[in-house]
């Protein structure tokens, strides 16, 4: 009995594996077309494909490598104006958004206290030289000892420093100018009364500008004293313009929080028709060439640390391998490897194979 069970659970196996054999040809059969044979199966290959694709003519053509950073436009010169002592502003001078001289009286505090106080002690300027000149001739006759000489000498003396002390709180009422500038709109008015901490106006100095911008740490060899930068800015129109600033000064570290070198370059700015506070854009050319091979960056594939690109050649595609120099933003330079009139691949560069055939949709 056990027997007969065993044969009859091999004789079930058998059958299904039979059928698992025997239904997948017969279901290709059934959906076979007409003429009873199957679809032959596509023979091409990725080889034999043809790929569209867009190409350049390499042609030899100016080329510099720059350092290009973002910076502002900072006056020479700017401070905030305000007086050295408290009081009531009783004239004002100067007017808004005009041009004024170093040492220009712009405004002018209360000081007739002081004035006052002024004409007292210079009222007794007579008298204190008229006893030293006494106690003097006194002192030739051995009439006063040489201590009163002293004493009346010494309190001529006082009465002159206390003028000039005076004086000097009188120059604290007014307000001059401290460099060549435009000065700006006022915050006070005549009447008004002032402090040291009032603004009274900002005086600045636009001819010539400051240009100030930082570098990335690695070229922080490539900037000195002297070395000749480019900066843009946008005109009215809309239309571009460059300018042509020579560095003056660069900080004595790098930056530890953004790892860069400050620099500030000036500009004559003679005509004064740039205004400070302006974004900018900085160019520094480190190496010029006129005849440089570029490729598009993107036409190039790294590859187990070769450059390779993709030289189109009667219609198939063929690797290159070569050398780069210089980069920009959009191109990199190839030293060798590469002729001028040499066409090469640059769109679907990642698909392609030795020996592919192509076809070019745009040529540039």
């Amino acid at each position: 009995m056990i027997k007969k069970v065993k044969w009859g659970v091999t004789l079930l196996i058998v059958l299904l594996i039979l059928g698992m054999i025997i239904y997948p040809k017969a279901k290709r059969m059934l959906t076979a077309p007409k003429g009873g044979f199957e679809s032959p199966a596509p023979s091409g290959t990725p080889r034999n494909k043809i790929l569209n694709i867009n190409a350049e003519i390499i042609r030899s053509q100016p080329l510099s490598d720059k350092i290009v950073s973002a910076g502002s436009v900072i006056p020479d010169e700017e401070v905030d104006l305000s007086f050295e002592s408290s009081g009531k502003v009783v004239a004002i001078y100067f007017t808004e958004g005009t041009h004024v001289k170093k040492g220009e009286l712009l405004a002018k505090i209360n000081d007739s206290p002081l004035q006052a106080q002024l004409k007292k002690l210079e009222a007794q300027i007579p008298l204190a030289k008229d006893r030293v000149y006494r106690q003097r001739a006194l002192l030739a006759k051995d009439a006063v000892s040489q201590e009163a000489f002293e004493q009346v000498q010494t309190e001529l003396e006082k009465l002159m420093a206390d003028i000039d002390l005076v004086k000097a709180n009188i120059t604290l009422t007014e307000l001059r100018a401290p460099f060549d500038g435009i000065i700006g709109l006022r915050n006070v008015s005549e009447g008004s009364y002032t402090t040291p901490s009032t603004i009274v106006a900002k005086l600045t100095k636009i001819s010539p500008l400051k240009i100030d911008f930082s570098i990335p740490e690695r070229y922080s060899g490539e900037v000195k004293f002297g070395t000749r930068i480019s900066f843009s800015l946008e005109s009215n129109d809309g239309i571009v313009q460059k300018h042509q600033a020579t560095v003056y000064a660069v900080e004595s570290k790098i930056d530890m929080d953004t790892r860069t070198l400050n620099v500030r370059a000036t500009y004559p700015n003679e005509r004064e028709t740039i205004l400070p506070g302006r974004l900018t854009w900085i160019e520094i050319t480190k190496q010029e060439i006129q005849d440089a091979l570029t490729v598009p960056s993107e036409a190039i594939i790294p590859e187990m640390g070769k450059n390779i690109v993709y030289k189109y050649q009667n219609g198939v595609a063929e690797p290159i391998e070569i050398k780069t120099g210089i980069r920009t933003e959009s191109r990199v330079q190839a030293i060798n490897g590469l002729s001028p009139g040499d066409t090469i691949i640059t769109s679907g560069v990642m698909q392609l194979r030795k020996g592919m055939n192509v076809s070019i949709d745009n040529l540039y």
